[in-house]
């Protein structure tokens, strides 16, 4: 059975400098209609940076929405049209002060496909090579190198709550072993 939802109106809400809010009217597979309230994303990277020693670069940092420092894997958010790689290529360095050498996807997800259109690029980096950080204005963050073991059992023990840092170590671990 087909379960697409067809839109048939859209009414913006909100236009600001990261997301866009919208109300979408939609017919549904039995002939009713329903809105949706969507967030429009242009979607982000995050890079598993990891060291000849088995390690991986992560940051640590406040995050508003979860009012807490949260440990992740460098990232950030795509302009509309921008090339992904590109973008994580550029991010490692300006978040962690590392160029990589190899840099391979790992797939990309939705962040939270019931109202967000989001979806994050992973990448895994190795092959790393010490350049200089150079953090965005109001950019705050610290740089850790913490072996990958130890990150997949944080994920495991549900220390790791950022889902885009979760699946870039799961992802790595089970490449590397």
């Amino acid at each position: 059975m087909d379960f697409t939802e067809t839109p048939i109106g859209t009414e913006h809400i909100f236009e600001g400098r990261v997301i866009k809010v919208r109300r979408d009217t939609v017919r549904l597979p039995d002939g009713n209609t329903a809105t949706r309230e969507l967030v429009g994303h242009p979607g982000g990277v995050a890079v598993a940076a990891v060291t000849d020693s088995r390690k991986m670069l992560m940051v640590r940092q406040y995050r508003i929405a979860a009012k807490e420092m949260m440990l992740e894997v460098p990232a950030g958010k795509l302009e509309y049209g921008e090339n992904p790689l590109e973008c994580g290529v550029r991010e490692l360095e300006e978040e962690t002060g590392y160029k990589a050498e190899h840099v391979e996807h790992l797939g990309e997800y939705y962040a939270t496909p019931g109202y967000c259109e989001e979806k994050i690029n992973i990448y895994m980096a190795t092959g790393l090579k010490k350049t200089e950080q150079n953090l965005d204005d109001g950019e705050f963050l610290t740089v850790e190198q913490i072996d990958i073991d130890e990150l997949y059992n944080m994920v495991m023990n549900n220390e790791i709550d950022d889902m885009k840092t979760a699946v870039a170590i799961l992802k790595v671990k089970a490449k590397l072993g």
